[in-house]
């Protein structure tokens, strides 16, 4: 008698503790992982931040690497939404669909390539022709433009960034998708934006370009002419805006497929109005203009 108690009690506490144990598993927080381009990690940060305050139970984990790391996170299932300064290029389009799967993209900003040079530097602007001799090493001194006789140092992000890929066809190529010109050999591959930023700030013969939201006092900004002309403009919202400032570009995020649940929610929030604002105070450029 005493053992048959013994065994319901057993039961009874086996019960109610898989009970909670249950109710702890759907209450545990959802999880989204986001991976990707450098450029806009600020900026998916922050609207996690602001997301993830409506939405107590969510951790949202949101990580750099470059364009093509979140294509490859997206395509290994290791995240839910990938960042991305450039659109996916074929082959990583193909890669998906041999596995079943459809990129979306979504356009949540956009962004100018800002050119960056020590602030003792005394050259303040360069053709865009210019800046593709200079980075094709055609130019090699800072006295051919205009600057001091010293030998320019070259810094580049690396070929797996969105940022390096944008730079090479506008600036590069200059818009001839025949061209296959390269950057060239002597550019230093630098791990990310604020490392080049870092650089340039000590290095008086340095010469790189970054995001407009990694645009620094401690550096200094050039002023670039779109091809064939000579009118100089700065990498500023209302001119990235007008088209005129001649390295820009748009910003995406990409999901497998069209997002559901929380994702969704995400996204649309990105494309909100109150998203975009976000856009604008983290120095990039909104896609309507009544979040200017």
């Amino acid at each position: 008698m005493h053992k048959i108690k013994f065994y319901i009690v057993l039961i009874t506490f086996f019960v109610i503790f898989v009970s909670c144990s249950g109710t702890k598993r759907e209450n545990m927080s959802d999880t989204m992982q986001i991976k990707g381009s450098d450029t806009i990690v600020n900026l998916v940060q922050v609207w996690a931040e602001k997301f993830s305050q409506n939405n107590e139970n969510l951790n949202i984990g949101v990580t750099g690497g470059g364009t093509g790391t979140g294509f490859a996170a997206l395509l290994n299932n290791t995240c839910n939404i990938a960042m991305a300064s450039r659109q996916a290029e074929d082959d990583e389009i193909d890669l998906a669909k041999k596995q079943n799967k459809i990129y979306k993209e979504f356009v949540v900003g956009l962004d100018g390539l800002a050119v960056l040079v020590n602030k003792n530097n005394p050259v303040n602007n360069l053709t865009i022709e210019q800046l593709r001799d200079i980075f094709m090493a055609k130019i090699t001194n800072w006295k051919e433009v205009g600057g001091e006789d010293r030998p320019i140092v070259l810094l580049s992000r690396e070929s797996n960034s969105g940022t390096h890929m944008f730079f090479k066809e506008h600036v590069i190529r200059l818009n001839d998708e025949k061209s296959k010109d390269e950057f060239s050999l002597k550019a230093l591959l630098m791990p990310s934006s604020q490392a080049i930023v870092d650089e340039i700030s000590q290095n008086p013969n340095a010469i790189g370009y970054v995001g407009i939201g990694f645009m620094e006092s401690q550096t200094k900004t050039l002023l670039i002419s779109a091809k064939g002309t000579t009118e100089f403009f700065k990498p500023t919202i209302e001119n990235v805006m007008l088209g005129k400032y001649p390295i820009s570009r748009p910003l995406y995020l990409y999901t497998n497929g069209e997002p559901t649940g929380i994702v969704k929610k995400f996204i649309d929030y990105t494309l909100s109005p109150e998203g975009q604002k976000v856009v604008v105070e983290t120095d990039f450029v909104p896609i309507t203009t009544n979040n200017k």
